[in-house]
């Protein structure tokens, strides 16, 4: 007998306690009984050197080995560390485990998780271990076949398949699933924690880079994480029917599921480890994520067919990967000689044969791409080209910024927004949505078209007219009604597609972290390692696929989704990471492409689009002070962004934003019914949502000196002052009165830099008092537009020096005087609970209005005649009324007293008694204010402001009503203290007076 260690000779009789007495291994573990010795895993047993034996009843010796294999059993050396032979032992009994699950062992799976956990506990704090583990292959091997027989037992303990029509399983059925759960608990929760423990040990290998993600990639490793990852989100996706459990069977369920969901965020840090920092198993994750079984791209609502083949694609990226098959040096060699063991039975089994195996030892890859679009051999006009794909750098020319190669799209003017917005409001009470064809798209059609009729028949298409809401009845019954209702299909078009989308529904902020990490790993440029021979860049490959798939276009929307729902702040490290995100598709001129693909048709601006455009948001505002602009290319890549963005606000939310505040003002003013409003309060929110995040856009834009000239030369002065005017038009303000003294929160204390939950279920709610609106969506204040309207007025029109001194910008003042901007902005300068500081606002943008600008200034002096005439009205009022008193007091027999008597407090004239209605004084004045008024009206007309004049004077009264409900406190004690002296005093003056005329009667 010789020892398999070191091939020393053992005893021929053994014992519990033999040892080899050269390498001190234990070797005695169980009795033979045809040996008559103990046996163990460590030794080889010998006892005939001849293929005969005479014990044998058949002749043949049962334990004859040859002399080659002998010596070769007597050279091979165990030279494994202890940590390696401990969990290689732990490794052997938890694969009999999974692939025997009916033979259990308690006392040795205790033992053999104890040493996994010791294992763990080594891999997490010393490096050394980690390292000598994630090279042996043996490990490697054994782990892929433990995950390969676990994964298909813990499928038969989760899901249980609902049996289709052709009696193949189909779907998952939730509930027989749950009930399978529940049979399964104490298994798969024990099952559960080993599968986790051995998976973040094999993460800890992955930390060693390229040595262990080529085994790991070798023995098939990463194949059996990616299903996995599949199993994880079928289970923790599905959830249950929590009604018809009870507590206990909820308890048990949700610790299932939660372990499900530890499994599978242990799966993408996993992942995140296997591709970091290397190309090729980068491109191979984004092959496994971004195709699937369809092989095809689903239409994009209003934009032309991209003409991706995406089948052709697939064939170019897995071509790529053929052709870059060289391993690292260290891995091939462990890995051959493992594969050379492979015979002898001692190792945990042959190596899997690599998929679409191509010998391209002798193929040497080109380094300047040439294209053969005549060439018959797809692998080798792919290799003549020598990038990723040719199919997907021709999407890319098609798709990307029109403005990329140079100005071809200019901005809209300003009178075809204006056009734009009255045909909105024409049609606002039918639909408000965003119109079904945009030639933005068209690139070679003139612009944008214009709104199309809606057609004479019945039916109702998405491009068509909606006048749904104004009919009656729609001939649906109540039930259908309501089922309708609750199928919204503004977030999600069908079941969506890919690995990784349901991901963002399933984990929470802490537990998502790997999968942006691993996306951010594969497009962002500085996680990449430079250009390759061919000179491409494959992080910006990996970043036009991302968006050229549907499978990466809908994880991208779940990923902004999540940001919304969490309400993650530009402090949260998922924020910073999606920005990061956002801003590696627009150093591709991608980010357009982007918008238009989260685009939803009910919303005039999407949840996803709201949160894409605050990425953006914070994307700019870090450039206010950074010196990047001093590179043309970094601030002509920015401006057209901007343009692009801009040009969007113009034509499509502007428009349809005064369409919904035009359809407010009809209903304000009894025009329409309010029955009529065409959508809810939800879709209001989100309107809101949308147009408040735009305007802290063009306010950051606005804070760049760089950029601010764009917005002053495409007059955004025009969109403002629009705005403005519907808002006074259609929403009426908050009084003073109407304002309650609550503790708020939500939305309307929001910065405008935050975005509110909007991918919620239940409605969202601006303030403490928002279900007001639940009944009466007409009503809905736009709470806070107003004041940011104001901070982008100021911005443009305010000097350009920091300390804000003298004139203000003289463009910006000819184009509000243009537009008719000076009243909307004294409209503001009375109080409005909506607008909080509404009036301080608008004070100081018509500081910068009025100073300098002799046009604006001479605007507000023709207003004063107007008051002036008021006042002499009221002047000539009195008078009549005075004479009319001194005419009749002979005739009284208790005469007034006399209009020139002076108040001994106040030392002023006494105010004279208001003469009564229908009396001569009362129609004299009221004669008098009517003509005065008359005459401030035809003066008004003849300076063309008519409409002004009335606006300031229905505006004062209403400013002089909120400036004395505010009066209280002690200046209102005060004064009522000097009334009640007054009364008194006048009290007894009357008395002298009123005996001074009885006696000069009398006499």
């Amino acid at each position: 007998m010789y020892c398999i260690e070191c091939g020393q000779i053992l005893p021929s009789v053994l014992t519990n306690s033999t040892i080899c007495s050269k390498c001190k291994t234990p070797v005695a573990t169980w009795w033979d009984e045809t040996s008559k010795t103990f046996r163990t895993n460590r030794e080889s047993i010998l006892p005939d050197p001849s293929p005969t034996s005479k014990s044998s009843p058949s002749g043949a010796s049962p334990f004859y080995v040859e002399e080659k294999e002998r010596l070769r059993m007597k050279a091979r050396v165990n030279r494994q560390s202890e940590e390696e032979r401990v969990f290689n032992g732990a490794l052997v009994v938890l694969e009999m485990h999974f692939q025997r699950p009916g033979t259990y062992m308690r006392e040795t799976m205790g033992e053999a998780k104890k040493m996994v956990t010791k294992t763990l506990d080594l891999s997490l704090n010393r490096a050394e271990v980690r390292e000598t583990l994630a090279k042996n292959v043996d490990i490697w091997k054994h782990l892929q076949n433990i995950f390969t027989a676990a994964i298909t037992l813990l499928e038969t303990r989760s899901l249980q398949k609902s049996i289709g029509g052709d009696g193949e399983g189909s779907a998952h059925d939730v509930s027989e699933s749950a009930e399978l759960i529940l049979k399964n608990y104490e298994a798969l929760r024990e099952d559960l924690h080993y599968l986790n423990n051995l998976l973040v040990i094999s993460r800890n290998m992955l930390a060693i880079k390229e040595t262990a993600q080529e085994i790991c990639k070798t023995v098939g490793f990463d194949r059996e994480v990616h299903r996995l990852i599949v199993l994880c989100v079928n289970v923790t996706s599905k959830g249950y029917d929590g009604e018809n459990v009870d507590e206990g069977k909820r308890g048990r369920l949700n610790e299932i599921t939660e372990l499900y969901k530890k499994l599978l965020v242990t799966c993408l840090q996993h992942t995140h480890n296997w591709t970091m920092g290397n190309d090729r198993f980068k491109m191979s994750f984004w092959f496994e994520m971004l195709f699937d079984d369809e092989m095809k791209n689903e239409p994009i609502h209003e934009m032309p067919p991209d003409d991706l083949n995406v089948e052709k694609v697939h064939q170019e990226v897995q071509n790529w990967l053929s052709r870059h098959r060289k391993k690292d040096p260290l891995a091939a060699q462990l890995l051959q000689q493992y594969q050379d063991e492979v015979p002898t039975g001692y190792t945990p089994g042959p190596l899997p044969e690599e998929e679409n195996w191509i010998d391209t030892g002798n193929i040497a890859e080109s380094t300047t791409p040439v294209w053969k679009p005549d060439m018959q051999d797809k692998f080798e006009q792919d290799r003549l080209y020598a990038r990723v794909s040719h199919e997907i750098d021709i999407w890319w020319k098609k798709v990307r910024d029109p403005n990329f190669d140079g100005w071809v799209i200019a901005m809209e003017t300003v009178e075809g927004a204006v056009e734009k917005a009255e045909a909105c409001k024409k049609n606002a009470m039918h639909r408000y949505m965003p119109r079904s064809q945009d030639p933005q798209y068209e690139l070679d059609d003139q612009h944008y078209d214009q709104l199309q009729p809606p057609p004479d028949d019945a039916s109702v298409s998405p491009d068509d007219t909606d006048d749904r809401s104004i009919q009656g009845d729609n001939g649906l019954d109540d039930d259908e009604e309501e089922e309708e209702e609750e199928d919204d299909e503004s977030y999600a078009e069908g079941p969506l597609r890919g690995l990784l989308t349901e991901i963002p529904n399933i984990l929470d902020t802490k537990q998502i972290e790997a999968l942006h990490m691993t996306v951010k790993a594969c497009i962002v440029d500085s996680m990449g390692s430079g250009l390759t021979a061919a000179g491409e860049n494959l992080q910006k490959t990996r970043c036009k696929m991302f968006l050229a798939l549907d499978c990466g276009r809908n994880l991208l929307r779940e990923l902004l989704v999540f940001i919304a729902v969490w309400e993650q702040n530009d402090q949260q490290f998922i924020f910073q990471i999606t920005a990061q995100i956002i801003e590696s598709f627009h150093h591709n001129a991608l980010l357009p492409f982007a918008w238009n693909c989260l685009r939803i048709l009910k919303d005039i601006v999407s949840p996803a689009q709201t949160v894409l455009l605050r990425l953006i948001n914070y994307m700019f505002r870090a450039r206010k002070d950074s010196p990047i602009y001093a590179d043309v290319k970094d601030y002509n890549r920015d401006a057209k962004l901007i343009h692009f963005l801009y040009n969007y606000f113009r034509t499509r939310v502007v428009p349809d934003c005064l369409a919904l505040l035009h359809a407010q003002a009809q209903i304000r003013q009894n025009v329409r019914a309010a029955a009529d409003f065409p959508v809810d309060l939800w879709d209001m929110e989100r309107a809101k949502d949308g147009l408040s995040q735009y305007l802290d856009f063009i306010s950051v834009i606005a804070e760049i000196p760089e950029m601010r000239h764009l917005l002053i030369e495409w007059e955004t002065v025009y969109e403002m002052v629009a705005l403005l005017k519907a808002l006074e038009a259609g929403v009426a303000r908050k009084n003073i009165d109407e304002t309650r003294i609550l503790p708020r929160t939500g939305p309307a204390l929001r910065p405008p830099g935050s975005t509110p939950a909007v991918e919620r279920h239940d409605p969202p709610t601006q303030d403490a008092n928002a279900t007001q609106y639940q009944d009466t969506p007409h009503r809905f204040p736009w709470a806070g537009i107003k004041i940011q309207i104001l901070i982008i007025l100021t911005s443009l029109i305010a000097p350009n020096n920091t300390r804000r001194q003298g004139p203000g910008n003289p463009i910006v003042q000819k184009q509000l005087l243009a537009h008719e901007g000076i009243m909307p902005l004294l409209n503001c300068c009375v109080f409005d609970g909506h607008n909080e500081y509404l009036k301080e606002r608008a004070t100081l943008t018509i500081k910068f209005l009025m100073e300098g600008c002799k046009e604006a200034q001479d605007f507000v002096k023709e207003l004063v005649p107007v008051k002036q005439a008021q006042a002499q009205a009221q002047a000539a009022a009195r008078a009549a009324q005075e004479a009319s008193q001194s005419s009749s007091s002979s005739s009284s027999a208790v005469p007034a007293a006399t209009t020139n008597l002076v108040d001994p407090v106040t030392q002023r004239p006494r105010q004279t008694a208001k003469a009564g209605p229908g009396t001569a004084p009362y129609i004299a004045n009221k004669n008098a204010i009517a003509a005065a008024k008359a005459q401030a009206l035809a003066h008004a007309n003849e300076s063309g402001i008519t409409l002004g004049a009335s606006d300031v004077e229905k505006k004062m009264r209403e400013f002089e009503r909120n400036i004395r409900s505010l009066k209280v406190g002690k200046e209102m004690r005060e004064r009522e203290e000097e009334a009640n002296e007054r009364a008194v005093l006048k009290a007894r003056e009357g008395k002298r007076e009123v005996k001074i005329e009885f006696i000069s009667a009398r006499k």
